[in-house]
């Protein structure tokens, strides 16, 4: 896997990624910036969200259920100091498909959680706590 990140100027940059889709990043503008673009650690929550979406909808269609929407709510919490790491990262999914198997859902969180999602282990191994709920809505017809 590979990215690259080009500087454009005062502190906006544009990332690549190795499948080719440029992303702009930009601080905030007490820190120069103009908000031409993601923060870099608002990247990594979309990465993590990302991530763990893309499980939960993969072992849901693996189980046979209907999921007409899926959407991954994340909250965080940063360090007062610098460096101002997550400390704490609670993501809620809200799934929404046809007679939905509540019990299916859940378990397909846990296994993102705890199996499969690189971005969430990783960033539990280096100390941030990650929690996770979910609700199950009924697709309307």
């Amino acid at each position: 896997m590979r990215a690259e990140i080009r500087w454009q100027d005062k502190v906006h940059f544009v990332g690549t990624t190795g499948s080719g889709h440029g992303i702009p990043m930009d601080g905030p503008p007490e820190g120069g910036g103009e908000n031409r673009g993601a923060r870099p650690m608002e990247m990594l929550l979309i990465g993590l969200g990302g991530c763990s979406s893309y499980d939960v909808v993969n072992i849901l269609a693996k189980s046979r259920q209907v999921v007409t929407d899926c959407v991954t709510q994340i909250e965080a919490q940063r360090a007062d100091d610098v460096p101002q790491v997550f400390e704490k990262i609670h993501l809620h999914f809200v799934v929404t498909g046809n007679g939905l198997d509540e019990k299916k859902v859940a378990r397909a969180v846990r296994l993102s959680a705890e199996k499969y999602c690189s971005a969430s282990i990783m960033l539990e191994r280096g100390g941030v706590t990650i929690t996770h709920s979910h609700e199950v809505l009924e697709a309307l017809p």
